[in-house]
């Protein structure tokens, strides 16, 4: 009896770790960096696409799937993601936050470098141009690839 708990015990340890810490394996071994990008819709065609996002100064069009997908912000960081929707609340936007792996070391560094910025201050103006200079870097170094 005390050999089957402990064979028990032990192969819920074992399992935890083999499979708890497979999803970090996984992402290690493919060295993508995880990004929150907040989404604020998907439009099926362009004229919905200009009509809901004619007030944004700040996005970011991807097109996938026969969808265009509206982006406003990226981050590395959950608490600053956190921080932009609700800046985007108080103007009557709501966001969706997306979790996406990318893999490219130069858009990583920048995005860490300006989520210090962002981090810094809490004027509304600075965190929409901050994120703004992010968008733009997306489209530069990961559109180009």
């Amino acid at each position: 009896m005390v050999k089957g708990i402990f064979f028990i015990i032990l192969g819920f340890i074992i399992g935890n770790f083999i499979f708890g810490t497979k999803i970090d394996i996984i992402n290690k071994l493919s060295k993508k960096d995880s990004f929150y990008f907040l989404q604020q819709g998907a439009y099926t065609n362009t004229d919905s696409l200009k009509n809901n996002t004619k007030h944004l100064t700040n996005k970011l069009i991807d097109k996938s799937n026969d969808k265009y997908y509206v982006y406003v912000a990226i981050t590395k960081d959950e608490d600053i993601a956190d921080k932009i929707i609700k800046l985007y609340e108080k103007k009557g936007i709501s966001l969706i936050k997306k979790e996406k792996y990318i893999n490219s070391k130069e858009f990583s560094n920048n995005v860490e470098q300006f989520d210090i910025l962002v981090k810094a201050t809490n004027e509304e103006d600075e965190i929409l141009t901050i994120e703004e200079v992010i968008l733009e870097n997306y489209k530069e170094i990961i559109k180009k690839e």
